[in-house]
């Protein structure tokens, strides 16, 4: 009998693929099976559609707001086919905050969370004691010490969501991309932070400015980035919660999930790695040992598993258990490109709030006709 052989994608960060391909290599083959994964860029995407990734391999490793895409062109199959309706509701009740429910769309789940992530703020030891707690704290440390926004890229557009859930709560209004009150306050708030700071690190993505924190670059405080638990164990980067705002803590997740081809052939060799990848093992033990980030509940609850790191999970578990989901119909990806763009310039620029806030509707309106409820 043949060994089955799969060749996956995961993205080009040790938190992406160092799990993957260490399990590959020591537990794939006790379970019966071949396993490569290649790697791309996180904006792999945007260049690459996702059906045409997804007829190259077997197993992908995608974030929440391609799910809209990846049904509208039928590449990947759900999971409840995959591993049995019980199990993945099994899954839904010990995950992380929303992280399955963030691939669940017309009806099924269309990956399994294997990695979990929301933005949170990050600051240098030592140049800042106290994390400020609300967004007004933010405000008046941003007068004393260097803070930055994450602007690059798609982020313009997932700080403005997080600041807007501070104000509006993570449900988003029917009809509208933001309530107009906390459309006007995100932006307020992002004018104030749009300082020379900002505008000095506007082209870093979270990587990056994770990497300037941590190497003492001139920058206290990040208000706004993704949690990267490979940061948090050397102490040179602290995380805490995100702000909050009258609504509470605002943040939108983030976080990666593995999705199965449509075309892959499903093999109890298959089902037997997913459901270790996903295991308490997998979760609280291997996967954190190997530069990865859990979404297992269990995992971020483990007192070991937070030393090891810093204690990064349980000072940022809050703002996780708490995240918003981004917009996921079939135009969520075209939209986040625009809008962020749009913000972005704005914000840069000095433009008022309303020509911004206006073009962030219209957008939403005419790429939310393209696809399904979100």
């Amino acid at each position: 009998m043949n060994t089955p052989s799969y060749l996956g994608l995961t993205w080009d960060h040790p938190r992406g693929y160092a799990a993957l391909d260490a399990a590959a290599a020591q537990v794939a083959p006790g379970h019966g099976m071949s396993l490569h994964w290649e790697r791309h860029p996180l904006e792999g995407f945007e260049s690459h559609p996702i059906a045409e990734l997804a007829a190259r391999h077997d197993l992908i490793v995608l974030d929440h707001p391609h799910i809209g895409e990846a049904l509208a062109t039928d590449c990947l199959r759900p999971m409840e086919d995959v591993l049995g309706m019980a199990e993945v509701s099994t899954l839904a009740r010990e995950t992380i905050g929303p992280s399955m429910a963030s691939y669940a769309f017309d009806g099924a789940h269309w990956a399994l969370p294997l990695d979990a992530a929301s933005q949170v703020m990050a600051f240098a030891p030592g140049v800042v004691e106290e994390p400020p707690r609300t967004w007004d704290d933010v405000l008046a440390l941003a007068d004393k010490r260097r803070v930055a926004l994450s602007l690059s890229g798609p982020h313009a557009a997932l700080t403005f969501q997080s600041v807007a859930a501070a104000f509006q709560g993570r449900t988003r209004p029917k009809g509208r991309f933001v309530t107009p009150e906390a459309g006007r306050e995100a932006y307020a708030v992002m004018q104030a932070l749009t300082t020379q700071a900002t505008r000095d690190y506007a082209g870093h993505n979270p990587i990056a400015l994770l990497h300037a924190l941590a190497a003492g670059a001139d920058l206290a405080l990040v208000p706004l980035v993704y949690g990267y638990v490979n940061y948090a164990a050397s102490g040179q980067v602290v995380f805490s919660d995100a702000p909050r705002g009258p609504a509470g803590i605002g943040s939108i997740l983030g976080g990666t999930g593995i999705a199965v081809s449509r075309w892959a052939p499903i093999t109890p060799a298959l089902r037997r790695h997913l459901r270790w990848l996903m295991s308490s093992e997998a979760q609280c033990s291997f996967i954190p040992a190997h530069a990865g980030q859990p979404a297992l509940h269990a995992a971020w609850c483990d007192a070991a598993c937070d030393a090891a790191a810093g204690h990064f999970y349980s000072a940022t578990r809050a703002t996780l258990e708490g995240a918003a989901l981004r917009p996921r119909h079939a135009g969520a990806i075209a939209f986040q490109t625009e809008i962020a763009q749009r913000l972005r310039e704005g914000l840069l620029t000095g433009e008022a709030a309303e020509p911004v806030l206006a073009a962030l509707e219209a957008a939403f309106a005419r790429y939310y006709e393209e696809g399904t409820e979100t």
